[in-house]
């Protein structure tokens, strides 16, 4: 019996060996003929559909960020229009394009097509006009690295936005980041390039980890534009204020040292800020970056399919996928992961909207001082202190995951710039009964976005019919003209060998 019993168990330990030495030899041979190329792929091809060919499960991963559906307490991937949400911003923002139209972030598959949508763009029905250089589209698409060899980057940052409408129609993919010869990691987009020479790094001494953030770091950054740098006459050239740090101090130093705006608000007639999205700059100042977390561990998790491992390019919030985002460190119940996430977003987010109404107030109180005779003189250091708290107020909350990413710094930026706009308004106070004003300077409706667009001098409903009319009529002819183009681009098969 105890034979019978010996050789039962024997048999079946030899059985579960066999299937397991099978499994491996087959995800063994799965693995090496996974990624045998189908086709070649040239240094300058923009389109993802072509490199999906050889890497179908980034590929089919990343077409997922087309989704918006996905949603949190304060952020989501699908169409939320901020100025809704905080009216106030259109005070903030007067005279400048973001008070007329700005929206939640979607995923990479939608850049090309909002940048297009969006009411800051204008509605050009001809090359050579609009209010945007051709340097807006520098984040969009993979077409800007392509353009930039074939032109030149000076001579790329040397056109209007709506010079090279047919030219960029790719949204934001594979050869942003890849070097199709390898699949390394890379950098092409030259002002991060340029800004690790300001700062006196070597960007080509960087880790493969380190690049697992800094290709997110060629976008996800505060940049403005150089206009007619010597040697760079006509260009707006893209450049990264890092020469002196990255925190909102030593950026702050940098731009009131070339006497720096973005533009002149016309109320307060205060040369003024606007922060893009300093993602990557407060990241590093987090725990997770100074643990070697990169951007793509938990924005872009490793997945497993088929036997095989690999990137999920399906980029988007961690929040939406705890499991491979957030469990690969933490062992935390999901729940309590996500409360914590939300508790620190719910007390930097209560602090920069009374931060907003105090700016959005000191904007119409330095008007009033104005309409009331003020000197230059008497107004300098109240305009330093609108644009320096304004700045850190934008600074904080342009960068989208900033709460999450270092709550402690951006709240210290969020109190500092508290502080200094209450020493402002203590000020125009001040300035306001010398001038004969001793009562509570009248203010808009705040909760009324239209109301206030209005205020500032916008109309947005002019704004709306010459962009419909945009998108009905030149929107098509330029993406016509660029599938024409890319009709004429040959895929190389690689042969059967």
């Amino acid at each position: 019996m105890k034979n019978w019993i010996l050789f039962t168990l024997t048999a079946v330990i030899v059985f579960l060996l066999a299937m397991l030495a099978y499994s491996i030899m087959d995800r063994k041979t799965e693995a090496r003929f996974a990624y045998v190329p189908k086709v070649d792929i040239n240094d300058i091809e923009p389109r993802d559909s072509v490199w999906g060919l050889n890497f179908p499960r980034q590929y089919q991963s990343y077409m997922k960020t087309k989704d918006t559906s996905f949603h949190s307490m304060y952020n989501t991937s699908g169409h939320i229009a901020v100025l809704e949400e905080d009216p106030e911003l259109v005070i903030l923002w007067a005279g400048y394009g973001f008070s007329k139209e700005y929206n939640q972030p979607k995923g990479h598959a939608h850049a090309v097509d909002d940048i297009r949508k969006i009411l800051r763009t204008g509605a050009p029905m001809e090359a050579g006009e609009g209010p945007m250089p051709s340097t807006c589209w520098t984040c969009k698409s993979p077409d800007v690295p392509r353009l930039m060899k074939e032109l030149g980057v000076t001579e790329y940052y040397s056109e209007k936005w709506s010079d090279f409408g047919s030219e960029v129609i790719n949204p934001i993919g594979c050869a942003d980041c890849h070097n199709p010869d390898n699949m390394n990691l890379t950098i092409t987009r030259p002002a991060l390039i340029e800004a690790f020479e300001s700062m006196g790094k070597d960007i080509d001494a960087a880790s493969h980890q380190e690049m697992r953030s800094l290709v997110c770091a060629q976008c996800h950054v505060e940049y403005y534009f150089v206009k007619d740098a010597p040697g760079k006459e006509g260009a707006q050239y893209l450049t990264f204020p890092w020469r002196d740090g990255m925190d909102e101090k030593s950026v702050e130093a940098y731009y009131d040292e070339s006497d720096f705006a973005d533009w002149v608000h016309p109320i307060s007639k205060t040369r003024m800020l606007k922060a893009q999205h300093p993602d990557y700059e407060l990241f590093t100042l987090g725990v997770h970056a100074k643990r070697g977390v990169s951007c793509a561990d938990c924005h872009m998790p490793y997945k497993t399919e088929g036997g095989q491992k690999f990137t999920d390019h399906h980029i988007g919030s961690p929040l939406s996928n705890v499991e491979n985002s957030c469990f690969v460190c933490h062992r935390e119940k999901k729940d309590d992961l996500i409360s914590d996430v939300f508790e620190r977003q719910r007390i930097i987010k209560e602090g920069s909207q009374k931060l907003m109404r105090l700016i959005a107030m000191a904007h119409i109180e330095a008007g009033k001082a104005w309409e009331l005779g003020a000197t230059q003189e008497q107004m300098d250091n109240i305009q330093l202190g609108i644009r320096h708290a304004q700045w850190r107020w934008d600074y904080a909350v342009a960068s989208h995951g900033a709460a999450f990413h270092a709550p402690l710094a951006t709240s210290s930026i969020v109190t500092s710039a508290t502080g200094i706009i209450e020493e402002t308004r203590i000020a125009l106070a001040r300035l306001l009964a010398d001038l004969g004003h001793n009562k509570p300077v009248e203010m808009p409706d705040f909760e009324d976005t239209e109301a206030l667009q209005a205020y500032v001098g916008w109309d947005i409903e002019k704004d709306k019919a010459a962009k419909e009319k945009f998108l009905e009529e030149v929107v098509p002819v330029w993406l016509k003209e660029g599938k024409e183009r890319e009709e004429g681009y040959t895929v190389k098969m690689v042969s059967d060998k």
